[in-house]
């Protein structure tokens, strides 16, 4: 274990190598469009708070016995606004890895229009991101390593873009693809040069009532990411019952295989997922990944004022 987290160290630190920066992942990633897709903002015509919560590879320690597994923390929210023609949104997320800590805000918003049977969204967004790392906790194998002059916590701060277009039939199907980190920004922590790279996302779903049961449907959805260099691919699939309950799996290729459990309850949305190991990561002691979900949604109802009409005999 102290051979692998040297070995993504001198990944991160190196003065000549820039640091692929990868947006967070979920496993519930299909209730988590907002955060990818800036042109998904009022796709759903109500206002809508996602909160997810993961911790990834519980049981990876360092060789101290400090926990380095990543954990996330992201809420995000989204809402139309008929002023504006289309919707606004909100990002903030706290990532931790190791002694690493990224603690992000994207504020987005989407012109949607209806095009078809559809709405289509086309959105942008500016994204903020606190980077630090604390290299006092590291130990380098050999004293006086000059990756590890520095004993202190160091961080930077980062801008950049993103573009979305998300397209949503009702109770149909959606489409959505979108690119964050447009710019690249790139800035220096310690010696290391940090670079965000520019990343791709791509999803669709469908929604599939079973004929002879409708109360049953059948969600098939992926998500493909990329960051120009390597590809990730997830493919779900959900089973609604009565649009109260749902079950699934997710499967992350050269991953993990997710299971996925949730319920509705009034305007609330509850959703647990456990990720199976599948890569390297299991033999690093790996016990599997928990993901926790709360959602609520709401519509805003205006009621029209009552129209009155005098009677010219009694006025």
């Amino acid at each position: 274990m102290k051979k692998i987290w040297f070995g993504i160290l001198l990944v991160l630190l190196s003065g000549s190598m820039a640091f692929s920066q990868q947006d967070v992942q979920f496993s519930q990633n299909m209730f988590n469009n907002m955060a990818i897709n800036p042109g998904f903002a009022g796709a759903n015509d109500a206002i809508c708070l996602t909160s997810l919560l993961r911790q990834q590879w519980m049981g990876v320690k360092d060789a101290d016995g400090n926990n380095v597994s990543p954990r996330t923390l992201l809420i995000s929210m989204d809402a139309p606004v008929r002023i504006l023609h289309g919707g606004l949104g909100a990002t903030v997320y706290q990532d931790e890895i190791g002694f690493e800590k990224n603690i992000g805000l994207k504020l987005n918003y989407a012109y949607r229009f209806n095009l078809g049977e559809g709405n289509l969204g086309i959105g942008a967004n500016v994204g903020f991101l606190n980077k630090s790392i604390d290299f006092s906790k590291f130990k380098p194998i050999d004293d006086g390593d000059p990756l590890l002059s520095s004993k202190d916590k160091q961080t930077n701060f980062m801008t950049d873009f993103g573009f979305g277009a998300y397209y949503k039939v009702p109770s149909k199907y959606f489409v959505g693809f979108s690119m964050s980190q447009l710019t690249q920004p790139a800035q220096k922590i310690g010696t290391a040069s940090v670079e965000l790279r520019r990343h791709y996302y791509l999803t669709a779903g469908y929604e599939y009532p079973l004929p002879n049961n409708p109360e049953f449907e059948l969600d098939p959805s992926f998500l493909i990411k990329s960051d120009g260099v390597t590809l990730q691919y997830d493919f779900n699939a959900l089973v609604r019952y009565n649009n109260k309950f749902w079950g699934g799996v997710t499967y992350r290729v050269q991953d993990a295989v997710a299971i996925l459990l949730g319920m509705n309850y009034k305007n609330f949305r509850f959703g647990y997922a456990y990720d199976v190991t599948t890569s390297k990561m299991a033999t690093a002691g790996s016990s599997g990944s928990h993901e926790l979900m709360l959602g609520y949604c709401f519509k805003i109802i205006i009621e029209k004022p009552r129209k009155s009409y005098r009677n010219t005999r009694f006025l």
